[in-house]
């Protein structure tokens, strides 16, 4: 069962699907709501992590202090790497 869904794309996006559709052999309908899927897994995804950061955020427990993670994080790929810093004991993990 699907939903039909009426969207305006330019001129050029539109001969870009279609181009695209051709040469993977399917209906250009077909490539849009495969790539409307992937769009909105990924999105999804994103808003979900930024809606529980936020939460967790909200909640007032203790965290790691920002400067703690800025650290970290420039030490990537350096030599004297950081491990990954934690919030102090019995507070909450991430």
């Amino acid at each position: 069962m699907t939903t039909e869904l009426t969207i305006h794309l330019d001129p050029e996006l539109a001969q870009r699907l279609e181009g695209l559709a051709r040469d993977m052999g399917r209906d250009p309908a077909e490539v849009a709501a495969i790539a409307i899927d992937a769009y909105i897994e990924a999105n999804a995804w994103q808003v979900r992590h930024i809606r529980e950061g936020l939460d967790e955020d909200n909640s007032g427990a203790p965290g790691i202090p920002h400067e703690q993670v800025v650290d970290w994080v420039r030490s990537w790929g350096t030599e004297q790497e950081l491990l990954r810093p934690t919030p102090p004991k019995g507070d909450m993990v991430y």
